[in-house]
Formats: structure tokens, C-alpha cells, sequence
């Protein structure tokens, strides 16, 4: 820029001490020798001088070309550099708008008496892709010094958070053995309460102590965040399947995200409006459970995927490992990193994916109970399996190796009552008959 600008000062010197020289020759010039007029009534021309007059019009002529090309040199320079400053001199008078800033999502770690923590931690810390846009949360219960130990060695790693109230919760006398679900609870009112309303987040993933994650855990989360904000159809996003075990998921299909009428937990997204929604009827106990009930779900779906993005570890608990044995030890993690971020999800807005959806369950050949038992499936499939009550319903996904407990009617991982499993390498949709409309709650 300075040589530019150089050139310009300069090329308008030289027009200027030109036009100076030009003046001051023709001032100063010699008139030459004067000739005597024989008639002095008749003016005579001096016919040197009309040629130096002549002379110097063409050359006067010749170097007003010359300082044109100059200016118009000039000009062009000037124009140019107007050019090259023209967009910031357009950013500062209407600047772009910002690029988005990506939301913060906290993990919310609920622990309590377990050292096998770091378990959890340590894998959450490994695939985490950044530090800033994912801050871990653990928040302990139960008071237990050899899990605080734990959580505590991880320095500023992690925040660790100290539920205050570890004492008996008021319960009937009834409930008494209840008492650990009535911790439970309390525990992630104040829990969700500190990340929502404390530290002022948007969104929060909240896994349990005994979960380990997978891969694109992160991933998969960031790329539904904006879904589950725009579309209020939706009111979680969950890692788990609650029908993931191997063999009953198609490993060729780690992409794959379903709608789920179930809430599913085992690490899930919610939305801080989520909880302002929830936190003032919170429940004292079993607060899962009551996240499945008509009240709270109001016909909203979760997201869930094809193969977990976690696995349970953790046997002994609260639900002294009911189901664990039979299912939860044998879901499938996925292993294989998916970028969910740069696919596109829009099949799972809400009237595009029932539409398809079912349109996929009942186009497909209706088979009998004996035929998907023995393997006698003849087809690439889908199939379909129709079950007309709680009870045959029941007995079909128990001796086909499905989660057989409904909650408020709604069948684990069922969408529209429909719940999707691979059996002996077939896709199978466990159905109810066509124009079916609404759960059962009785169903439970």
C-alpha cells in the first residue's frame, strides 16, 4: 500500500513541475533578431516566430497527451486501491452477521457410592472432543470419601459437586424399603437444579456412574441438540436401546436413529425447558418411571439409536440389578465412529418419519409367531408380527428375547406401538393391527 501510494505522489509531481517548466520556457524566451517593416503602415508577419508558435502548439499538443495518459494513470491507481479497501470499508458500515456459536453441553455425572466411577470418567475424558463445549459435571450422593477420592483425583478435569442433604427422606412406612429411590430423586432435583439454574446451561447429557460411552457418544449428541430445540414433538435424545443387545441390533447400521414413544434414559439430553417444565411437579421417588407416565410425556417422543452409544456396568444398585443378568449385560457398544454432525437427520422430523415408518411396518408380509421362533423366515424381510393384546404381546417379546414390561402402556423402545428388532439377521416389527391410535396405560 505505501509503494502504491508513491507512485501516485509521485506521478503527480511530475505532471505538476512540468506544466512549471512549460511556463517559465515560454516566459523567458528570446524574441530573436527584429526586421525593419518597408511599409510601416503594413503590418508584415515575422514568419520565424509563426513557425515557433506552430512548433511549440504541436509539442504544447503532444505533452497535453502526455500528462492525460499521466492522469489517467493517477486515476486508475486511486480507483484500484478504492477497490481493494471497498469491503472493509462495507464490513465496518454492515458487518456479517456471526457465525453461530455452538451451545454448551455439560455432562451431568450422577454418582454416589461407586469407585468404578473412573471407569466412566475415563472414557468420557478419552473421546471427548473438546473441553470448553463439553464441561464433566459429577455430582455425588451418599457422602461415600473413597468415590470422592476418585472424582477428586481428576483435579480441574471435572467439577465435583457435593449433594448437601444425605439424610432419610420422610417416606410411608410402606416405602421404607424404598428409601433408595427416594434419594434418588432428590438427588437429581437438586442436581438438574445446579446445572440449570446455577450455572445457567441450555442443555445437560446426564449419565449415571456406571456407564461407559462410546466412541461418537459426543458426536451423536451434538448433531440431535438442534433438533431437539426446534421441534417440540421431541423432549429427549438417549444414547441406549433398550432392545440392544447383540444379535438383536443390525451391526451394518451404526447410523441409524429411531423416534421412540419410551423414555429411555441410560444417558439422555434434556433442555433446561424441559425442566422448567418438570422441576416444579418433580417426583419424590421413582422419577423415572414417572417420566413415562401420559402426564409427563404428553405424546412427545425421544430419539434413540439402532446400537447404544453406552453400556452398563454397574449390577448392584438401588434395583438390586433386575434385568441386568438377562439384557443389560449383553448390549451391544457401538465401536465405529459416526459423524453424525454431517448427516443429514431431517428423516426424523416427526410427520416425515410416521409416514415412512409405517408405511415400512405395514407393507410388510404379516408372519406368524412359530415362523419367526424357528427361523423360518423366507426373505430379506422386513416382517411383520401382529399382536392383538398386553398379553400376547407379552409373551411373544419374552420367548423372542424382547423386553417384555410396557410403562403406561408403552412397550420399551416401541414407536406407535410398534417395536423393531433383528431375529436371526431379519428385521421383524412387532406390531399392533393397523390403525392403531393411542396407548393403553392400563397396559402396565
Amino acid at each position: 500500500m505505501v509503494r502504491k501510494n508513491s507512485v501516485i505522489l509521485f506521478g503527480t509531481f511530475l505532471f505538476v513541475s512540468w506544466n512549471a517548466v512549460l511556463v517559465l520556457l515560454l516566459w523567458n524566451r528570446d524574441p530573436g533578431p527584429q526586421v525593419e517593416n518597408p511599409h510601416p503602415n503594413q503590418e508584415i508577419p515575422d514568419s520565424d516566430v509563426v513557425q515557433d508558435v506552430l512548433k511549440m502548439a504541436d509539442a504544447f499538443e503532444a505533452e497535453l497527451g502526455r500528462q492525460k495518459d499521466i492522469l489517467l494513470q493517477i486515476k486508475n491507481q486511486k480507483l484500484h486501491q478504492l477497490f481493494l479497501r471497498r469491503p472493509s470499508n462495507l464490513s465496518r458500515l454492515a458487518p456479517p452477521p456471526p457465525a453461530p456459536v455452538a451451545t454448551v453441553i455439560p455432562i451431568l455425572v450422577m454418582a454416589c457410592n461407586r469407585v468404578t466411577v473412573r471407569r466412566c470418567l475415563d472414557k468420557l475424558l478419552q473421546y471427548r472432543p473438546s473441553e470448553a463445549l463439553y464441561p464433566i459435571i459429577v455430582s455425588q450422593d451418599c457422602g461415600h470419601e473413597d468415590t470422592a477420592a476418585v472424582i477428586q483425583s481428576y483435579g480441574e478435569k471435572v467439577t465435583h459437586l457435593r449433594q448437601p442433604d444425605l439424610g432419610d427422606v420422610p417416606v410411608r412406612p410402606e416405602h421404607k424399603k424404598f428409601q433408595g429411590y427416594y434419594k434418588i430423586s432428590r438427588h437429581y432435583h437438586w442436581a438438574l437444579s445446579q446445572v440449570f439454574r446455577t450455572l445457567g446451561h441450555e442443555a445437560v447429557v446426564i449419565v449415571e456412574d456406571d456407564l461407559e460411552v462410546a466412541p461418537d457418544f459426543f458426536e451423536c449428541f451434538r448433531a440431535l441438540q438442534p433438533m431437539l430445540q426446534s421441534d417440540p414433538s421431541l423432549w429427549c435424545v438417549s444414547a441406549w436401546n433398550d432392545n440392544g443387545r447383540d444379535g438383536y441390533v443390525d451391526p451394518g447400521k451404526p447410523s441409524l436413529l429411531y423416534r421412540t414413544d419410551f423414555f429411555p434414559g441410560l444417558g439422555w439430553m434434556m433442555l433446561r425447558q424441559l425442566w422448567d417444565e418438570l422441576e416444579p411437579k418433580w417426583p419424590s421417588a421413582f422419577w423415572d418411571d414417572w417420566m413415562r407416565q401420559p402426564d409427563q410425556r404428553k405424546n412427545r417422543a425421544c430419539i434413540r439409536p439402532e446400537i447404544s452409544r453406552t453400556i452398563t456396568f454397574g449390577r448392584q444398585g438401588v434395583s438390586l440389578g433386575q434385568f441386568f443378568d438377562k439384557y443389560l449385560k449383553f448390549i451391544r457398544l457401538n465401536s465405529e465412529f459416526v459423524p453424525f454432525t454431517k448427516i443429514d437427520l431431517s428423516y426424523l422430523k416427526e410427520e416425515t418419519y410416521r409416514v415412512n415408518f409405517e408405511k415400512e411396518v405395514y407393507s410388510a408380509p404379516v408372519v406368524s409367531y412359530e415362523d419367526v421362533k424357528q427361523g423360518k423366515l423366507k426373505g430379506p424381510g422386513p416382517f411383520r408380527l401382529q399382536y392383538s393384546s398386553k398379553d400376547s404381546f407379552k409373551t411373544m417379546a419374552k420367548n423372542l428375547g424382547v423386553m417384555e414390561d410396557l410403562k403406561s402402556g408403552v412397550p420399551r423402545a416401541g414407536y406407535r406401538g410398534v417395536v423393531s428388532f433383528i431375529s436371526r439377521g431379519q428385521r421383524v416389527y412387532l406390531a399392533p393391527p393397523p390403525g392403531w391410535t393411542q396407548y393403553d396405560p392400563t397396559w402396565s
